[in-house]
């Protein structure tokens, strides 16, 4: 009758049911019950939410988390064997001074969330308590959170208002931390970078886009959230060092993947035109790796920091950099570099990565060298970005491309998606030679277009082969 007894109360977890358990421990005269643990986690005071202006003292509270006394001589092994039950806390440590003051024990702090009776340990932990000569009683210990022992998460979901999104994501360039809040969010801005910025070691400085990108130059106007307002970041990227002024230039960290994979395609020898290159994710990179490179970028404080860039990383004398919209880059020097080029036995790549404008510029290429004789061996390979909102982004691009040139790419091209940017809009690279009754046909090359918003052209209907 007692051991049946004892299995029911074990499995006794609320408070209600725990009620129940000391009643009927009354009930059996000299049957005494160990109150068994309920799972606490850190639950903050109800003063901190709606707080717009930090106060770390204010998040502070002792909780009880249950820990197992352990001999010191086996310490190590218990707290191997038990990883995934012992609490997992910044700056929380894991093992404590045994509050008896005993040398020869430690108390082990256990998850109350994994842990809230003997039971909850499984086969392979409890055979190695077992095995170690560790007793299996919980004790209750009473720890101390502060603000310093949350995570970034636990504080704004304690203060921002129940049912609202909450986040803590950001994007880290150098030493800044830029977030995209919400309009809801917007109230409580300051205090969220206060927390990133204490939460994330190396950043000094926390701002939010307050508009979207400026078409033109590709930057956009930001708001300092907190710490200080430096916005010259150092960054390093597959090995390369960068400087700019993040609140005047393009810089995105989630396309390092993709500078990589198009410099790994470009080989020692071969010529490199970047048409919008930015401080030079391309350019830098791939002149390192002996390329030739021609670098272009409109706006002039990314002209400024591709020079700076350049210089920084020596590959200043292979790098020729031009500050000119991108059609006029490539009707001048693209235009003037090629014919001798494309006689050569390296091969030339052309890199336009904008992707909200890049596929309008293709149309620049019709008849580019038209005074010039056909080469059919060494025609420029084009890496062009875009958007897409279709279901099938891949068909799209390539449709858009054929449109722009005038000549349809279908199975003369590839595309490769790079990363999705918004719900249903991707980022996709079409790359392709540029064929020779584009290059050298005898139209004339549209001259309508530049990197200003431009209104949409009608989507062509059907592309056919234009001398």
């Amino acid at each position: 009758m007692l051991r049946l007894l004892s299995r029911v109360l074990a499995s006794l977890q609320t408070q209600s049911n725990l009620k129940l358990a000391q009643n009927l421990c009354s009930a059996c005269p000299g049957f005494a019950v160990k109150p068994i643990m309920e799972p606490k986690l850190y639950q903050p005071p109800a003063e901190v939410r709606g707080m717009t202006s930090l106060d770390r003292e204010a998040f502070s509270q002792t909780i009880t988390v249950p820990a197992l006394r352990v001999p010191t001589g086996v310490l190590n092994k218990v707290v191997k064997s038990l990883k995934k039950s012992t609490i997992q806390r910044p700056g929380v440590p894991r093992v404590v001074q045994d509050q008896e003051e005993s040398s020869d024990f430690r108390l082990v702090l256990l998850d109350p969330i994994r842990v809230s009776s003997p039971k909850s340990f499984n086969e392979a932990e409890a055979e190695a308590l077992r095995s170690f000569g560790v007793d299996e009683e919980l004790l209750d210990y009473e720890l101390s959170l502060t603000y310093d022992n949350l995570k970034s998460e636990e504080v704004l979901q304690a203060v921002l208002p129940q049912g609202q999104d909450v986040t803590s994501s950001f994007s880290r360039v150098g030493h800044i931390a830029h977030m995209n809040l919400r309009d809801h969010q917007l109230p409580y801005r300051n205090l969220i970078g206060q927390v990133i910025m204490d939460k994330n070691p190396g950043v000094t400085c926390v701002v939010n886009k307050t508009n979207i990108i400026d078409t033109t130059y590709r930057n956009f106007k930001m708001e300092v959230l907190a710490g200080e307002e430096n916005m010259v970041a150092k960054v390093r990227e597959n090995g390369v060092t960068y400087e700019f002024d993040f609140s005047r230039v393009y810089w995105n960290p989630r396309l390092s993947t993709e500078h990589q994979r198009v410099v790994q395609l470009v080989k020692r020898g071969d010529t490199v035109f970047d048409v919008f290159a930015g401080v030079g994710p391309f350019a830098v990179p791939v002149a390192r790796s002996g390329a030739n490179v021609f670098a272009n970028d409109l706006n002039p404080e990314s002209y400024k920091w591709l020079q700076h860039n350049c210089k920084l990383n020596k590959v200043d004398s292979k790098v020729k950099t031009f500050n000119l919209d991108g059609r006029a880059f490539i009707q001048e020097p693209v235009k003037q570099e090629l014919p001798v080029l494309l006689k050569g036995k390296f091969s030339v790549h052309v890199v336009m990565n904008l992707p909200a404008l890049a596929l309008e510029f293709l149309d620049a290429f019709r008849g580019l060298l038209h005074q010039e004789p056909p080469c059919d061996d060494n025609l420029p390979t084009v890496h062009c970005y875009g958007f897409s909102k279709e279901d099938n982004p891949e068909k799209d691009m390539v449709e858009r491309a054929s449109c722009s040139l005038g000549f349809p790419l279908e199975q003369r091209c590839s595309v490769h998606f790079v990363r999705n940017v918004a719900p249903n809009k991707d980022m996709m690279c079409v790359s392709f030679t540029i064929p020779k009754e584009v290059l050298f046909c005898s139209e004339p090359q549209q001259t309508e277009s530049s990197e200003e918003p431009a209104p949409k052209r009608q989507k062509c209907e059907e592309t056919t082969d234009s001398t």
